[in-house]
């Protein structure tokens, strides 16, 4: 047999197509992760300025005009709805001028991200010296001592999504990708569902007590793991479902790779450029760490939204499988 002959049984064109999609992935993984965060820097931030009167409107006017408009800025009634509307993550901080003296107080939230947070004191501090006044920073929502840089929820929700799509992708692979009949997808769903609660169960206990990472209700956080690895296992189940082998890639370039980086773990929302920061609410790892931080963090504060994400994801993704399903005969064997 030739050299040539053997290559072509070696390598056989759906090889070949699979070996090119890898590629692929591999293309998109470094643009999509550096194309995020290569170069993070804060973006019309949700900022509120509490201000006497007479300076608020050219205090906001001032702060929208910074150079390369890091902030958002709006007037605020006063401190406790500047402090109230932190807690709920409708801001990401807030300027609260004193009639009395020059020095002012900048209030933020590192559990929404310390970067962000620092990041929002530099720039404010900048601002006040420019105005010849002062400022103190006070943390409203503080992360945990043992939370560096805030980034436990991010490790904690890319954990749960990583173990989602392997075990449907061990599912797929142990016995072939496509449900064969109604009853291998029932099964499978249920045993997603089953895996879904210990994951979601063993992370809380880890992130929880046994690393103290973060605070929270141990029984909210396992409520979200479980949501968060049944919707990414739901979903790839049904990509492979409708494509085979493929669907575990498409798993991946959803959830990894567009998801990781829009997520806001490393770089909150407001540092991530506008497509990644456009998408990530609607993806799997950026609902589930804007959660597990409200959690955390925030008094369980804003996670309707993202809990509703994760569960359209569910549901789709259990919809998909079994309509699938549906559509071969039952396996008379």
């Amino acid at each position: 047999m030739t050299f040539a002959a053997e290559v072509r049984k070696a390598v056989t064109p759906r090889a070949a197509l699979l070996v090119i999609g890898v590629l692929a992935l591999q293309l998109l993984f470094i643009a999509s992760y550096i194309g995020a965060l290569h170069n993070p820097k804060p973006t019309d931030v949700p900022f509120g300025v509490v201000a006497p009167r007479q300076v608020s409107a050219s205090l906001v006017t001032e702060l929208d005009e910074l150079p390369g408009g890091p902030l958002d800025p709006r007037a605020v009634a006063d401190e406790a709805t500047a402090r109230r509307q932190i807690l709920d993550r409708k801001l990401d901080g807030a300027l609260i001028v004193s009639p009395r003296s020059n020095r002012d107080t900048l209030l933020v939230a590192s559990g929404g991200g310390t970067v962000l947070a620092n990041s929002l004191t530099k720039i404010i501090k900048e601002a006040e010296a420019s105005r010849e006044r002062t400022v103190r920073a006070v943390d409203v929502a503080p992360a945990s001592p043992r939370d560096f840089d805030g980034l436990s929820s991010f490790y904690l929700a890319v954990g749960w999504c990583v173990g989602g799509y392997l075990c449907a992708s061990i599912l797929a692979i142990s016995a072939g990708s496509r449900p064969a009949n109604r009853q291998r997808a029932l099964i499978r769903t249920g045993v997603m569902a089953l895996y879904a609660i210990a994951g979601g169960i063993g992370g809380a206990v880890i992130i929880g007590p046994i690393l103290d990472a973060l605070p929270g209700s141990f029984w909210g956080m396992s409520g979200l793991g479980a949501l968060t690895v049944f919707a990414v296992g739901m979903i790839t189940l049904a990509l492979e479902a409708l494509t085979g082998i493929v669907g575990i890639g498409l798993a991946v370039l959803i959830v990894v790779i567009a998801g990781n980086p829009s997520a806001g773990g490393a770089f909150p929302l407001p540092m991530l450029p506008d497509f990644w920061r456009a998408i990530g609410p609607a993806l799997p790892p950026g609902a589930s760490t804007w959660t597990a931080r409200s959690i955390a963090y925030f008094r369980g504060n804003a996670v309707t939204g993202p809990l509703l994400v994760l569960s359209a994801w569910a549901v789709a993704g259990t919809i998909v499988t079994l309509l699938t399903a549906l559509r071969k005969k039952p396996d008379p064997r």
